[in-house]
C-alpha cells in the first residue's frame, strides 16, 4: 500500500508514469455535485477535464444527461458513449462547422448545441447547417470578465440573439456565461466577485424574454463560482464544473471550501538515486501538465520533499528520505492541473477497493475521432 487514502494492490503490476483513477471517490465528487446543484438536471459538466467514454457512462448512469464541451472530438466522444446531451461551447469556425454539422447527422438520438459569440459566427453556421433536418439549438456566449471568448452582455448580445432568432437552420437556446477569471480564496470574495456576472446575465434573461424571445437555459461558471451559481434557483440554470469531477492540487489548495477529493493520480517510480539526498522520477513533462507555474504536483509519502529540475522523463526529487527510496520504488502524486494532465494518458487504471477493475480510455484526447 503506497498511501492509505488510496489503497492500490500489487502496484509493482502496473506500468508509470500511469494516471490511476479511483473509482469510489470520483463517484462521491459525483454525487456531491448533483447534491449542491439540487438534481442531475441542474448539471452540464465539462467533459475536458477527462475525456472518458468510461466516465460518461458512470454520469449518465447518476441522471447527468447533460454535458459540455470544448471540442468536435469531445462532443462526439460523449455522443458516441450514450450522451444525450451535448454543449460545444468553444466557438465553431472553419473546418468544424461542416465537421458539426456531419455529427448531428451521425448521431441523431443526441442533441447538440452550439455557441456563438458574434454575427459573422451566427450566420456561418446556419449556412453549415442547411442540410440538417432541424433547427440547431444555439446559446449567446457572454463575456462576463473572463476576456477570452464572448459578446458584451448589453445591445450587442440582445442584436446577436435576435439574429440567431431570425437566421434559419438555428433557434435561440439560451445564454452561456464562464466567470473562470474569479478565483478569491475567500468564498464570501468569491461571492461578490461573480455576482456583477450574475446580474449581467440575468438582466439580459430578463430582457430577452420581455421582447418575446425564448430563452431556456443560462449555462454558467465553473468549478471556483460551482456553488454560488448553484445556489440560482432560476428556471433553467445549468451548473458547469469540469476539474471537480477529478479534482486536483491545485484547486484543493486555492478552494479548499470546495467538498471534492482528488480522485485521479499519477502512479511513478523511483528510477534513479544518484546521490545521498535525491531521487529521480518518471514523472516528466509528458506524464503531467507543464501549467501553472510553480509546483505542477504534490507527492504523497515524502516527507519535506522538493522538487527540483524536470525535462520530458524525469523529475528530480530532493528529500530527507531519498537514501530510503530505492529504484523501483512506486509512488503517488496529485496533478496540480488535472485537465491537462489526462490529455497526456492514453488511458487510466481504475482502481476500486485496491484492485484495478478497469481501463479508460482518453479517447477525445485525439482532435479527430470519426467525424
Amino acid at each position: 500500500m503506497i498511501d492509505a487514502r488510496y489503497p492500490i494492490n500489487r502496484p509493482e503490476e502496473l506500468l508509470s508514469p500511469s494516471l490511476v483513477i479511483f473509482l469510489d471517490m470520483v463517484k462521491r465528487n459525483l454525487a456531491t455535485m448533483i447534491e449542491m446543484a439540487g438534481g442531475a438536471d441542474r448539471l452540464r459538466p465539462h467533459v475536458k477535464t477527462h475525456k472518458m467514454p468510461g466516465l460518461i457512462h458512470l454520469a449518465e448512469s447518476l441522471g447527468i444527461h447533460k454535458h459540455k464541451c470544448a471540442t468536435i472530438a469531445e462532443a462526439e466522444m460523449v455522443a458516441a458513449s450514450g450522451g444525450l446531451d451535448v454543449l460545444i461551447s468553444y466557438p465553431i469556425v472553419g473546418p468544424n462547422l461542416a465537421r458539426f454539422a456531419r455529427l448531428i447527422a451521425v448521431y441523431p438520438k443526441t442533441i447538440f448545441r452550439a455557441t456563438v459569440d458574434h454575427p459573422t459566427s451566427a450566420r456561418r453556421l446556419s449556412e453549415a447547417l442547411a442540410h440538417t433536418d432541424r433547427p440547431t439549438p444555439v446559446l449567446v456566449d457572454l463575456e462576463i470578465g473572463m476576456g477570452r471568448t464572448g459578446i458584451a452582455p448589453g445591445d450587442p448580445a440582445f442584436e446577436l440573439y435576435q439574429l440567431v432568432a431570425d437566421l434559419p437552420n438555428l433557434t435561440p437556446d439560451g445564454l452561456q456565461g464562464y466567470d473562470g477569471q474569479i478565483r478569491d480564496f475567500d468564498p464570501a470574495d468569491r461571492q461578490r466577485s461573480a455576482e456583477p456576472g450574475i446580474a449581467a446575465v440575468h438582466a439580459l434573461r430578463d430582457r430577452l424574454l420581455a421582447a418575446g424571445l425564448p430563452v431556456p437555459r443560462l449555462v454558467l461558471g465553473g468549478t471556483p463560482t460551482f456553488p454560488i451559481h448553484a445556489r440560482d434557483k432560476t428556471p433553467g440554470v445549468e451548473c458547469s464544473p469540469g476539474t471537480c469531477v477529478f479534482h486536483d492540487a491545485g484547486y484543493l489548495e486555492k478552494f479548499p471550501d470546495l467538498p471534492f477529493t482528488p480522485a485521479a493520480l499519477l502512479l511513478s517510480r523511483v528510477v534513479s538515486q544518484p546521490r545521498p539526498g535525491r531521487i529521480c522520477l518518471d514523472l516528466g513533462h509528458k506524464a503531467v501538465a507543464a501549467d501553472p507555474v510553480g509546483p505542477r504536483l504534490t507527492l504523497l509519502g515524502i516527507a519535506e520533499s522538493t522538487l527540483g529540475g524536470q525535462s520530458e522523463e524525469h523529475l528530480v526529487v530532493e528529500a530527507p528520505s531519498a537514501d530510503e527510496l530505492e529504484p523501483g520504488t512506486p509512488l503517488l502524486a496529485i496533478p496540480t492541473h488535472i485537465c491537462p494532465t489526462c490529455a497526456l494518458h492514453t488511458w487510466a487504471y481504475v482502481i476500486e477497493n485496491g484492485e484495478v477493475v478497469a481501463r479508460w480510455e482518453a479517447k477525445a484526447r485525439d482532435r479527430v475521432l470519426g467525424v
